[in-house]
């Protein structure tokens, strides 16, 4: 009964998930294979390996195969069939609790002892001995030589069942009057024969359940001996199925996105606010893997990186692929200052209001900060004040090496165009074909990406002997054309004297000198792929396609035909996971992917979005940041970025502040490092009323995309009441859904609650979200949609270099690609000068560009560069190390 019970669950389990394999791993000591033990369990539909260790096996060699067993995310329960002497308290606990089915940790001991048998498992031994005894109420209950966890939970389940219970040892003196006066005799132990039989009380139960019989090293049927002993046998295998079962569906209910158990953090506001170092450096993070847990993640799905962040596994979103996704946040910003309007700080406030304050489960996804602005003009990127990330030192520094290895694969790539360049020139077809094919212990095969070539060249061969001269000759040039290269080499660091340089200027590389740049790191294609890539699959399909040059019939060069793909991919391996961080109130962050909206796409990945939108559930928020104006970032995000995901965003948050407002209405220039003018001091309504053209042309680019926007005013100490009350009624005539004031960086999470209700409000709110432009346009067409109906501009005007790459592009069939604008921030123009509402200008595209990989066209406006300089007084004049304490310090 008990194992039909068993079956008919699991096939149950079984429908539901089809791609359960449920797995006991059994560990023994010099036992032979349990062959009875296994057709029991493969009748159930259960699978089990057994681990037979050798005679002689210590105690902390099977903890050791324990352990290991307990991370092993392909078994999900765990038991033991040993000696008796190798029990111990030590060797039980050592069982995860979750995967414990034979419920002898003393964690699942407890529970069984107070009564929470709804969260524990009754051993199998134990749940045999009850299932053979009915109407215990009254009845004293002999438990002979069962000691350690089995006795506890023998005499624990036997009294709640209304048994009188005495438990003594075979050498007990007053045994023979004992058994005497028993109802119910139960060995826990075999009986020694100096004990006769004849001491037991007439007509009295006699249950047996030794531990070894839950082996086949012992009878395993339910029967009764000629003494009358009934042994627990087969019946304690059963419930052993049983307890396995059970542990699949809890196992099934925590791969399920759920409630969060978190803990968050208290903060305590000083007033003044300290320095965001201060204040990140006085608060004790979570340990990364305490807060993974708590957000639902399993132990195999992270990879810890020191103690308080960590990778996530992308195997995350195929375990939670059928719950449904929460809602989509983008936070935007108005035209910035040089000193930026506090976008992350808005991000981060927000979801501590929802996490901290309002109980909603939410997650924050960033972007990687460049090492370029924290070391030039702008410092780090984790939020300020009372709404950061933390730690913010290793926030804004390396983090996990994501940029170095987007720089590491970018150079790699360009090292090889170069290269293949040098070997073309200076070798014949033959040479060079030998060596791309070189001859290993006597055979001379083609590598995988050598046959991938071959096969889009039309040559159906495998064997390298038995290629024509011909298709050897089309195999081996690439024949780039050295005056299109577009693949550049990067650097994450603003170095202004890297913009032009000349290569190739040493004897060896036989006079192939030519000009060529460096960007910035996260202008990199590769770091574009990063955050719009959906698996590892999908970014090695991008990674091939990304296009370099052209050849000299005009024709595309890839990474794939430079054979690079697969090293590119091992160098991004674990760059694609996104890492997992905490706000300053202990709310859960995802960091991935880089900024610079202004030259790249400027999101974070599609990748920590669609896990985060999975863990917070569907009652949850992901709120996730877009760089700079709505302009740019935003623009990108919906046209690019939503392409890409698939997702449908619930609501914008658009960031103003009353100082970039005051600038966009004619106030004095905002200068990074120098002292505000008064006019950003002192209340003035009139300047704060003219530059809210900007906040509202703003909201009417987020109106172009049907979805609601909220405007979320970061009110500075300087800020006057009415100054604040004039933009948020601006605002909210201007067709915001609402406009709230928020104090987060001053007062944390709880500053920005009104703003965290607006934002559930608004996303309730009926949605009608649509792309600015079909992809089908001409790539010129989409250009001036974004241009007129964004920017503001009359018309768009290109270059002749750009026109010939438009029309390149086109005939190599790439025209079908969405837009990504390369363009000032600090202005909707292309001249960072004009401030507010320009309109009336043509804007001049001076290049178009290709990211093929990544999947879009970027036209570069005006004089844009893609390597920033440092100021004259950088940013790190400031930062040091403490030699002492090893302390960072000067990061703000």
């Amino acid at each position: 009964k008990v194992m039909e019970n068993a079956k008919n669950s699991l096939a149950s389990l079984k429908r539901e998930n089809p791609w359960l394999e449920p797995t006991l791993a059994i560990i023994q000591v010099n036992y032979l294979p349990l062959v009875i033990l296994s057709l029991f369990f493969e009748q159930v539909g259960l699978r089990v390996t057994h681990i037979c260790l050798p005679e002689g096996s210590t105690k902390d060699e099977i903890v050791s195969e324990i352990l290991r067993l307990n991370e092993d995310p392909n078994v999900q329960g765990l038991a033991l069939d040993l000696p008796e002497s190798l029990y111990s308290s030590k060797v039980l606990n050592a069982l995860k609790p979750e995967k414990d089915v034979d419920g002898l940790s003393s964690v699942n001991l407890g529970r069984l002892v107070r009564g929470d048998v709804s969260d524990c498992l009754v051993p199998p031994t134990v749940g045999a001995v009850m299932e053979l005894l009915e109407d215990l109420g009254g009845r004293r209950v002999l438990l002979l030589g069962a000691r350690g966890a089995l006795g506890a939970a023998l005499q624990s389940e036997l009294q709640r069942e209304g048994a009188a219970v005495l438990s003594c040892h075979w050498d007990t003196p007053q045994l023979q009057s004992e058994l005497r006066h028993a109802d119910v005799v139960v060995f826990g132990s075999t009986k020694p024969d100096d004990v006769p039989v004849s001491w037991i009380k007439p007509g009295a139960t006699i249950i047996s359940c030794a531990h070894e019989l839950l082996s086949e090293k012992h009878n395993c049927g339910l029967q009764d001996n000629p003494a009358g002993e009934k042994t627990v046998g087969s019946l304690a295998v059963a419930i052993r199925m049983q307890n396995m079962v059970k542990n699949m569906e809890r196992w099934i209910q925590s791969q399920q996105s759920r409630k969060w158990d978190l803990h968050c953090l208290k903060l305590k506001p000083l007033s003044p606010v300290p320095s965001d170092i201060e204040i990140s450096r006085a608060q004790s993070p979570k340990a990364v893997d305490v807060l993974a847990k708590e957000i639902g993640l399993l132990t195999d799905e992270i990879e810890i990186y020191g103690q308080t962040k960590a990778k996530v596994r992308l195997s995350l979103l195929e375990r939670l692929k059928d719950q449904p996704d929460g809602k989509y946040v983008l936070v935007a910003g108005i035209t910035p200052t040089p000193l930026g309007e506090g976008k992350s700080t808005v991000t981060i406030g927000l979801v501590q209001a929802l996490t901290a304050h309002l109980n909603i489960n939410s997650f924050a996804c960033l972007r990687q900060p460049s090492q370029g602005p924290t070391f030039g003009v702008k410092g780090g990127a984790a939020g300020g004040g009372y709404a950061q990330v933390i730690p913010m030192e290793e926030f804004n520094l390396h983090l996990t090496g994501d940029i170095h290895a987007i720089t590491a694969a970018n150079n790699l790539l360009a090292a090889a165009i170069d290269a293949r360049i040098l070997h073309e020139n200076t070798q014949s077809d033959k040479s060079l074909y030998n060596r791309l094919v070189p001859v290993v212990n006597g055979v001379r095969g083609f590598s995988a990406i050598q046959l991938a070539r071959l096969r889009r060249l039309g040559i159906s061969k495998t064997d390298p002997e038995t290629l024509t001269e011909e298709e050897i000759s089309k195999f081996v040039r690439l024949d780039i054309d050295p005056s299109t290269i577009t693949w550049q080499r990067v650097v994450d660091t603003n170095d202004r004297f890297l913009r032009k340089i000349t290569v190739g200027q040493a004897n060896t590389e036989k006079g192939l000198v030519r000009q060529a740049q460096f960007d910035i790191a996260v202008a990199s294609e590769i770091m574009a792929i990063l955050a719009l890539t959906t698996s590892l699959q999908d970014m090695k399909e991008r990674l091939g396609k990304m296009v370099v040059a052209n050849d000299k019939k005009g024709e595309p060069v890839t990474a794939e035909d430079l054979g690079v793909t697969g090293a590119l991919a091992v160098l991004m391996k674990d760059a694609i996971k996104p890492t997992l961080m905490q706000t300053l109130e202990g709310t859960p962050v995802f960091v991935h992917a880089g900024p610079f909206a202004n030259i790249a796409h400027g999101n974070s990945s599609v990748l920590a979005d669609k896990i985060a939108l999975k863990l917070v559930g569907e009652k949850g928020f992901v709120v996730t940041e877009a760089g700079f104006g709505a302009d740019i970032g935003m623009e990108k995000f919906f046209n690019i970025k939503c392409r890409a995901s698939g997702l449908v965003p619930s609501v914008v948050v658009l960031v103003a502040t009353v100082r970039a407002l005051k600038m966009h209405g004619g106030g004095p220039n905002v200068t990074a490092g120098a002292p505000l003018k008064k006019e950003y001091t002192e209340e003035n309504l009139q300047l704060v009323a003219d530059g809210c053209c900007n906040l509202q042309k703003q909201i009417q680019i987020t109106q172009l995309f049907g979805v609601p926007v909220v405007v979320a005013l970061n009110v500075f100490k300087t800020d006057s009441p009415a100054e604040v009350d004039l933009v948020c009624k601006i605002a909210k005539e201007s067709g915001a859904f609402d406009a709230v004031p928020c104090n987060h960086w001053s007062a944390g999470g709880r500053g920005a609650v009104k703003l965290a209700q607006a934002v559930e409000k608004a996303a309730n709110q009926k949605n009608s979200f649509k792309y600015l432009y079909s992809l089908e346009l001409p790539i010129v067409e989409k250009i001036r949609i974004i241009a007129q109906k964004v920017y503001g501009a009359q018309d768009v005007e290109l270059s002749p270099a750009a026109q010939s790459q438009v029309d390149r592009y086109t005939r190599q069939g790439f025209g079908n690609l969405p837009i990504c604008m390369a363009k000032t921030h600090l202005s909707l123009s292309h001249q960072p000068e004009r401030k507010g509402v320009p309109t009336g200008f043509i804007l001049p595209i001076s290049d178009v560009r290709a990211s093929i990989g990544a999947g879009f066209i970027y036209p570069l406006v005006g004089t844009m560069s893609t390597m920033p300089g440092l100021p004259t007084r950088p940013c790190f004049y400031d930062i040091d190390l403490d030699p002492i304490t090893e302390q960072v310090k000067g990061l703000f």
